[in-house]
């Protein structure tokens, strides 16, 4: 083979590496997300702020952090529609256990950390309904969204806890080096959810679960484990959720969390995990957060409408969903 013709083939194979990065669905999504900044620009000079984006940072947190966990569940095959309903109880079990007025009076901290276990309690209740009793996601976590938020109502009896101690709202209202605090938490999630599903077994068993549960059994893989630990790591990550919420918003109500789990859900499908399962990351999932909490803050400051914001999204999503299915197809027609 002459030295042209090696050169033509390395050409050939940078050319088609080329074009297999730009039809990442990452790549195209962070596009779509600086065409949205650069018009959204337009729309008003306070959008490109420090301040604002920042602020909208702190908007962002609870969502992505319920996000992430969302992210290793769709990519299995499966769905968690009960994580506000989690994080509405996990907020009334810290207040009313920690309550000065209240039956217990726990310290603070106790408090918070009874909060977390209740969220991982929740998510194992899911998890194991789904394992052992063979009732798919779907239902169960529609069933158990009602459950945990009757329970949430049930404790709280419609009143609010108020009047936390002041270092409390150093989580969801402080900063450290400029930056909101709760976005430092977010930033070292987001690195341990990235590398635990990328760059460990685990991480590759759940891609496998998703593209064939049956043949994921056979190759050994522990699937009623594995579906299990993501269910209860779902539950535990609505936990610090509320914790988060509670902290920013200083009072505590039933009804916290309420449609957490359709943004969620919206900002993975976004990041081109496939609702069918076995595809999907989580700088897509971060990057489908930060593109609609963008839109929605964008499209509010240029004086659009609640309705009209709603519908821009779902066009964005839509085209977003397209996309990822050309991709997939092209993929699947190069191997």
């Amino acid at each position: 083979m002459t030295s042209s013709t090696l050169q033509q083939s390395d050409e050939m194979k940078s050319g088609v590496r080329l074009r297999a990065f730009l039809l990442r669905q990452e790549v195209v999504l962070f596009l779509m997300m600086m065409i949205a900044i650069f018009i959204l620009t337009l729309g008003s000079d306070k959008f490109l702020t420090l301040d604002n984006l920042l602020n909208q940072g702190r908007f962002l947190t609870e969502i992505a952090l319920v996000a992430l966990p969302m992210t290793f569940i769709i990519i299995t095959g499966g769905i968690d529609l009960s994580v506000g309903s989690i994080m509405g109880l996990c907020a009334i079990v810290l207040g009313y256990m920690w309550n000065p007025t209240g039956p217990f009076q726990w310290p603070l901290e106790l408090a918070v950390a009874f909060s977390l276990l209740v969220g991982v309690l929740c998510g194992l209740v899911n998890g194991l309904i789904i394992v052992r009793i063979g009732v798919p996601p779907l239902i169960t976590t529609l069933a158990t969204l009602a459950l945990y938020r009757g329970l949430a109502e049930g404790i709280s009896q419609a009143r609010s806890v108020r009047n936390y101690p002041e270092y409390f709202y150093e989580l969801g209202q402080g900063t450290l080096l400029g930056v909101p605090t709760q976005l430092w938490m977010v930033l070292v999630f987001v690195i341990i959810t990235a590398i635990i599903l990328s760059r460990t077994i685990f991480g590759r068993s759940l891609y496998a679960i998703g593209n064939n549960e049956l043949g994921a059994r056979f190759s050994g893989i522990p699937v009623g484990l594995y579906t299990i630990m993501i269910y209860a790591f779902s539950g535990l990550m609505s936990g610090i959720a509320a914790w988060v919420f509670v902290s920013r918003v200083t009072t505590t109500r039933s009804d916290m969390g309420t449609g957490l789990e359709l943004d969620a859900i919206a900002a993975v499908v976004l990041g081109g995990t496939s609702i069918f399962g076995g595809s999907g990351s989580i700088v897509g999932t971060v990057i489908g957060l930060v593109l609609i909490q963008l839109l929605k803050n964008g499209l509010a400051l240029s004086g659009v409408t609640t309705d009209g914001t709603i519908v821009v999204i779902g066009t964005v999503l839509i085209l977003a969903i397209l996309i990822n299915n050309y991709i997939q197809r092209r993929a699947s027609a190069v191997e």
